[in-house]
């Protein structure tokens, strides 16, 4: 059997690292991981590639296809995460965010797509986030543009599907990794928002949040790569975090929004 070629964005740290490392040195794919800045990898290969670039992306994705001839997994991991009031969150700010989260995600469908509809095989994994289902105070730009991951993939896989590409959203909680070093953050933090946005971070930064292995993610990649039906839809969520999902559902929105409000108090 072929081994099957799977490309990682971010490869080079968090849940990305972990993905590469357990699909190639463990599951023995044939596995390329991506990453802004040069670097190296432990059973598979990390390529240079900035997703907020056309012809970076266009780079590494033909560089791929040379080697192998093929992509058969598209793994959309590359992201990066914001804080701040609204208020305090500049244009700017917003628009590398979803350049990154978002736009990131068109620029290498769109690359690897052709050779897939001409295979008539393959799948796209988005990494989105738990954060996709609400409008996390402090956090709102980067809600918005995991549910944007979430709400483009539903189409792609619609137009997709009769061509034989397969696109699964995973909406992961948070993992122990180094995210909260590269998180954006506005130059000032606005006094009227002062308390909740540090009560916000101090929850953030808890165990509740950063206690969980990467590699179990990449687990249930795995596990999801070499299902013959992939659902639609998975989360990777335990405990207060996999709950509020069906809180959020289940409660009329005034009330689920007093009970986030107060958690920040």
């Amino acid at each position: 059997m072929e081994r099957k070629v799977v490309l990682v964005t971010g490869g080079s740290s968090g849940l990305g690292r972990a993905i590469c490392s357990r699909l190639g040195a463990q599951a023995g794919y044939t596995v390329y991981g991506t990453s802004r800045k040069e670097g190296s990898g432990e059973g598979f290969t990390l390529l240079r590639m900035d997703v907020t670039d056309e012809a970076s992306v266009q780079a590494a994705v033909q560089q791929v296809l040379a080697a192998e001839g093929r992509i058969d997994v598209l793994i959309n991991n590359a992201g990066q995460g914001i804080q701040g009031a609204i208020e305090d969150v500049t244009p700017d700010m917003a628009a590398r965010i979803f350049d990154t989260n978002l736009f990131g995600i068109l620029r290498t469908c769109r690359a690897v797509l052709p050779g897939m509809r001409e295979r008539g095989s393959g799948l796209i994994l988005n990494v989105s986030s738990l954060a996709a289902n609400f409008g996390l105070p402090f956090r709102g730009l980067y809600s918005a543009t995991k549910a944007g991951v979430d709400r483009v993939s539903e189409a792609l896989r619609i137009e997709t599907e009769p061509l034989g590409v397969k696109v699964v959203v995973v909406q992961p909680g948070e993992f122990n990794t180094s995210t909260d070093a590269n998180r954006m953050r506005p130059p000032a933090v606005g006094e009227a928002y002062r308390k909740r946005y540090d009560r916000a971070m101090e929850l953030l930064g808890s165990s509740l949040h950063y206690s969980r292995d990467p590699d179990e993610f990449a687990r249930l990649v795995q596990r999801i790569i070499e299902s013959p039906r992939p659902r639609p839809l998975y989360r990777a969520a335990k405990g207060l975090q996999a709950l509020s999902v069906h809180v959020r559902h289940w409660l009329p929105l005034r009330w689920f929004e007093r009970m986030l409000a107060r958690h920040y108090e």
